[in-house]
């Protein structure tokens, strides 16, 4: 007989397609718990089936009440509760940080068992810059909210990382090219899957090849950073500072002009001087 495992809550990883990327130590832990909090008893019920692992499920996802949260945690003091999401990591763009933030509170054990995540796979296809990146999940369906929150993330020095569905991807890659300027990103879809895809390209080269011929499957898009601007130049910098100096004192207005354009604030204070006097 399998030795029980300890209470708490386990969340547990599980494959975005492949199911010969199940960890073994997942699929030991799926096999021994309690109960299993699914987000569709359906999905899992197919990884349930492939390992083996008999324990009941449980649905649980955003629109669940308080009080079933409430049962859970009740239960986690004497058994050993598992959370999935249908695909990937918990709590990326699923259900689970609520009942995380109440289960910690709680002073409730709490183990991760971390494996395949869609959006860090994504990053390691699309050949773009990985050292900084932004996960935003997905962003609005509404066209005024979403552009609001592409505005929001404009200047952001980093890879930026969506998830998006197929009927809505045009549009969303028209947004995105529009809100950040033309820059390379790359639309992976199906990932560990028979027909993984990876498209790259300029936004709008990708928007056009997605415009008509929306696809299939689960998608997520990298953005790359934005192009560092060209260092600026001596009438630049002198520009800026006679704008600067019309407001404030020589120090202050070479401070803020030294941030804005990104040069040394001592040869700015300097050149400050020189047209203070």
């Amino acid at each position: 007989m399998e030795q029980s495992l300890p209470p708490g809550l386990y969340i547990v990883a599980t494959p975005i397609g492949n199911l010969g990327d199940m960890t073994s130590r997942a699929a030991d832990t799926l096999c021994r718990v309690d109960y299993i909090l699914a987000e569709d008893k359906r999905v899992t019920a197919k990884l349930l089936a492939h390992i083996g692992a008999k324990a009941p499920m449980m649905t649980y996802h955003d629109h669940s009440d308080e009080r079933l949260r409430e049962r859970i945690l009740s239960d986690l003091a004497t058994k050993a509760v598992a959370l999935v999401s249908d695909a990937g990591t918990p709590l990326i763009s699923d259900p689970g940080y609520k009942l995380v933030r109440a289960a910690r509170q709680a002073g409730l054990s709490i183990n991760t068992l971390p494996g395949p995540s869609a959006a860090i796979a994504a990053l390691t296809l699309a050949g773009l810059p990985t050292d900084r990146f932004l996960f935003l999940g997905f962003l609005p369906a509404k066209a005024k909210a979403r552009a609001d929150a592409i505005a929001e993330i404009a200047s952001f020095r980093a890879s930026l990382v969506l998830y998006e569905s197929g009927p809505r991807l045009g549009d969303t890659l028209s947004a995105l090219a529009g809100g950040l300027g033309d820059r390379d990103a790359a639309v992976i879809r199906e990932i560990t899957k028979l027909h993984e895809e990876c498209g790259s390209g300029t936004l709008s080269e990708l928007a056009s090849r997605y415009a008509d011929a929306p696809p299939r499957g689960e998608i997520v898009i990298i953005v790359g950073p934005p192009p560092r601007p060209a260092p600026a130049t001596s009438d630049d910098l002198d520009a800026a500072l006679d704008e600067a100096l019309g407001r404030l004192s020589p120090s202050r207005a070479a401070a803020e002009v030294a941030e804005r354009i990104r040069l040394p604030r001592k040869h700015v204070y300097a050149r400050a001087m020189e047209r203070a006097g």
